[in-house]
């Protein structure tokens, strides 16, 4: 069985210690994170939470439509950081997470390139919600 993550009976596990991290981050973003933040996700057309807590992770972006949009810096590209990488992936996919990583050199250098690529995870038809059917 699918979990249907916009479903209101499910809900990701969240970490009340990790706010405080998170408010953190959202006032220090990262020069990659501040450019997609400021320049598409403030204005997508779905909701996107900044540095959201998810059970012992705060990701850095999490759209409830689409999944996790993440973004690894240099940390990411150490043995330890590629173990630690690979365990919260297996974590939070269990939750049924999709999780999508670019670096921060593709975030600065090749932005139109992630932005279609985000874009490419909308589905082709969303159910419509309007008053005529």
């Amino acid at each position: 069985m699918m979990n249907n993550l916009n479903s209101s009976n499910f809900h990701l596990p969240y970490n009340p210690k990790l706010v405080e991290r998170a408010k953190e981050l959202r006032k220090n973003m990262t020069p990659a994170e501040k450019k997609l933040w400021c320049e598409y996700l403030s204005d997508f057309q779905f909701r996107v939470l900044r540095q959201r807590p998810i059970n012992h992770f705060i990701v850095d972006f999490y759209c409830p439509t689409l999944q996790v949009v993440k973004i690894d810096g240099d940390s990411h590209f150490t043995d330890e950081g590629q173990d630690y990488d690979i365990e919260r992936t297996h974590i939070l996919e269990g939750y049924g997470l999709k999780i999508i990583r670019f670096t921060n050199s593709q975030v600065l250098n090749q932005f139109d390139s992630v932005c279609e690529q985000i874009q490419g995870l909308i589905p082709p038809k969303l159910p419509f919600k309007g008053k005529n059917s």
